[in-house]
């Protein structure tokens, strides 16, 4: 299917790893004219399957799969094991002890199997891009094949995989950036989307997704006058009732004791935008460790969403939060498109 094919109209729903992405979502997005994605993360490639075969199962439309490429494990032991040590206060707090703090690949291996076995419309790539072959597969399978990024660089080096199409993250995006390494350059993003849209447009005729803090039609027509073909909105759909955000998660994106967001490797190891809680503004000092941390602060996040503890929970958003409504998704589409 070309980009057009897949794009009824200029709006596609990001994956929202956690909990976020429902097949709910994906197939009221899909039944709105939007595409939606399955996210992949943090799932076995079987429980991939289930969620893939149940939007299947709701919607006739086209939607995608997103998932994230394994990085190396932690280089400084020692210093995640102070981090680590530094959190016991938290986890005690909520009555949860810490994970393992191992790393792994995600089940890659498996994904990338039941993918090519199985396609879908869309796969779509964070945290850097797969070799050309696992590329070439996919689209041999009849998937087109998407990569996020975050400079201009990183859009070169998948144009030179032969992606598809490019997801461009601007600094304003909140989750995970999406950027191939886990440096400081990545923890500090300076670029705004619209920026980095006209100046990735200026060196490829892929079509590009624009990411970042996009939460109204106005935001969706300067991005398609930047040089995007579409916008990928995440933030603006995270109170809607199809979103399986932790109900404290949606309350504190309207509570105005949270008023900012920021972007810290405190919950994961990895950048990544959320409200600035007590957990974030503690935990400056996080080390470049993903999936390590993600791993071993997994049960005390879960322990902290049980006990609606907003301080100690991953709260992903991205700038302009504030915006996000609790209208059926749906709606939300509509809204994002209508033409001023």
């Amino acid at each position: 299917m070309t980009f057009s094919d897949l794009i009824r109209r200029p709006l596609v729903v990001a994956p929202m790893g956690g909990g976020p992405s429902t097949t709910g979502l994906v197939a009221a997005a899909a039944a709105a004219g939007a595409l939606g994605f399955v996210a992949a993360a943090y799932r076995s490639a079987a429980a991939m399957r289930e969620q893939i075969d149940a939007v299947a199962a709701a919607t006739a439309e086209a939607f995608g799969v997103n998932l994230f490429v394994p990085g190396a494990p932690a280089a400084d032991r020692a210093r995640l094991g102070s981090y680590l040590a530094g959190l016991a206060a938290d986890a005690q707090a909520v009555g949860a002890a810490l994970g393992e703090p191992a790393w792994d690949d995600d089940d890659w291996d498996a994904k990338i199997a039941d993918l090519t076995a199985r396609p879908v419309p869309v796969v779509s790539f964070t945290f850097g891009c797969p070799h050309p072959e696992v590329l070439s597969a996919l689209r041999a399978a009849g998937s087109a094949v998407w990569v996020t990024v975050t400079d201009v660089d990183e859009a070169r080096a998948a144009v030179a995989a032969d992606a598809d199409a490019l997801c461009v993250q601007g600094a304003e995006a909140g989750a995970h950036r999406g950027t191939f390494g886990n440096d400081d350059r990545a923890a500090s993003p300076r670029t705004g989307v619209l920026d980095l849209v006209a100046a990735v447009r200026s060196g490829t005729s892929l079509p590009i997704l624009a990411a970042g803090g996009i939460m109204d039609a106005g935001g969706v027509g300067a991005a398609l006058a930047a040089g995007a073909s579409a916008a990928q909105c995440g933030t603006t759909f995270l109170r809607c009732p199809e979103s399986g955000a932790h109900p404290a998660y949606k309350a504190a994106l309207a509570d105005g004791r949270f008023t900012s967001t920021a972007i810290t490797r405190a919950f994961s190891g990895r950048p990544a935008r959320g409200l600035v809680n007590g957990f974030l503004l503690a935990h400056r000092d996080a080390p470049a460790a993903y999936p390590e941390i993600n791993n071993a602060t997994r049960p005390l996040r879960a322990a902290a969403a049980a006990a609606g503890d907003a301080d100690r929970m991953s709260l992903w958003a991205g700038e302009g939060f504030r915006a996000a409504t609790d209208r059926p998704a749906g709606e939300v589409v509509d809204l994002l498109c209508r033409r001023r």
